[in-house]
């Protein structure tokens, strides 16, 4: 799938003054359990959406605010979560990014994660790397468990699962560095992609929170797969774990 990456990077950065809004911000709709969407949310898939359709009208769309429609997964579609980590930007956390992946051919072929907080635009190509504001980036190279910094997702719309996974984060914080819980799990994905995490996993993730997370992590040198070391399927909801590569064995065996 030939993508202008550049031209997808401009379009996604044309989103700050949307994200930035706190007034829209605080235009607050509850869709279920620790389950928001904003207004910052709706307009910024409005304007990809549409935008992305006059660039490359050929390729199908889902995002986060649509649910999961009926998508052919045969053909390229663009994968979108307009703010992943809503909440976090309810609160004013600071910490909240739009998420874009290309899926084509069995796999994601371009990725951009873009946090107009930090002014931070991590992309990648598949085949051609992983950069940060430009410049490549790479996992780390710490190969135990014991050295590394992990984050954890608590799977907040899910807390029936908090008694499996409090018993799991505890068995990782007591065999890592030290643990983290950040709110966005496309940020996480970013962050062990440019080696500020070792590794990340979460449980019943949608598509778009780790669709262009996923290429960032696997053309950094990492690895990301399923609980059970599968390869991620992008038309359903997965249970994940990213790391360096190096530590995906280890960390994987406590889940």
């Amino acid at each position: 799938m030939n993508i202008n990456i550049d031209k997808v990077i401009t379009l996604v950065h044309s989103t700050k003054p949307l994200i930035m809004n706190e007034t829209m911000s605080r235009d607050v709709t509850v869709k279920g359990l620790a389950d928001f969407v904003t207004k910052v949310d709706t307009s910024v898939q409005h304007l990809l959406q549409k935008e992305l359709d006059h660039l490359y009208p050929e390729i199908q769309f889902m995002g986060e605010e649509d649910h999961m429609q009926n998508v052919d997964f045969s053909k390229p579609v663009w994968i979108l979560d307009p703010i992943d980590g809503t909440t976090n930007l309810i609160y004013g956390y600071r910490h909240s990014a739009a998420s874009l992946g290309c899926y084509a051919d069995g796999h994601i072929c371009a990725a951009v994660i873009y946090n107009p907080f930090s002014d931070e635009t991590f992309h990648a190509v598949r085949g051609k790397g992983a950069f940060l504001n430009g410049k490549s980036i790479s996992v780390t190279d710490n190969r135990h468990l014991k050295d590394s910094l992990i984050s954890i997702g608590t799977s907040p719309y899910n807390k029936e699962l908090a008694p499996d996974n409090f018993k799991v984060f505890q068995a990782v914080y007591e065999n890592t560095l030290d643990i983290r819980r950040s709110g966005s799990a496309a940020l996480d994905l970013a962050y062990v992609a440019c080696g500020r995490l070792d590794g990340y996993f979460e449980r019943n993730l949608k598509p778009w929170d780790f669709a262009a997370g996923a290429l960032l992590v696997e053309e950094a040198g990492g690895q990301v797969t399923d609980y059970y070391l599968n390869p991620l399927n992008f038309s359903k909801n997965q249970d994940i774990v990213a790391s360096n590569g190096f530590i995906h064995k280890e960390l994987q065996s406590y889940l």
